[in-house]
């Protein structure tokens, strides 16, 4: 009954998270769809936080079609990523295998993490996931492995 539970209030996070993000963009805040190889970022947000000088919080959304995945990678920022619509596979380096997340459905990465499975987990349909980081002023949001 418990992990039910934390089932729930995990998902109620997530959207309350999501909503908050995508329904109060700024005006000045530009959304720009870049492609990359396998999938598509559109850039939400990137804000200051008040309560701790020197780290800000940045949002996208990473849009795979069908069949689409990125390179296994690091980020030097801690993550939160939602599943919006669609599948995606995720894994991270001494964690298990890699899981299927569904919309509704998010995870937690901390900085530094080899993130060696993200992609989307169907070939007919596409995914699309929002990805909130939180960072220092001035990191590199993501290196990908050569």
């Amino acid at each position: 009954m418990s992990s039910i539970l934390a089932s729930s209030h995990r998902s109620a996070l997530g959207l309350t998270i999501a909503a908050a993000l995508l329904g109060v963009v700024p005006a000045w805040a530009q959304t720009t769809t870049a492609p990359t190889s396998g999938r598509n970022i559109e850039a939400v947000l990137a804000e200051k936080l008040s309560v701790s000088p020197g780290k800000v919080l940045t949002s996208q959304i990473v849009h795979y079609p069908p069949g689409g995945a990125s390179k296994s990678h690091r980020h030097d920022a801690d993550v939160f990523a939602f599943v919006l619509s669609g599948n995606i596979a995720s894994q991270t380096a001494g964690h298990g295998d890699a899981k299927v997340y569904h919309a509704g459905e998010g995870r937690f990465e901390r900085r530094g993490e080899h993130h060696v499975v993200s992609r989307n987990a169907s070939t007919t349909e596409p995914a699309s996931m929002l990805v909130v980081y939180l960072h220092d002023e001035g990191a590199t949001l993501t290196t990908f492995d050569h």
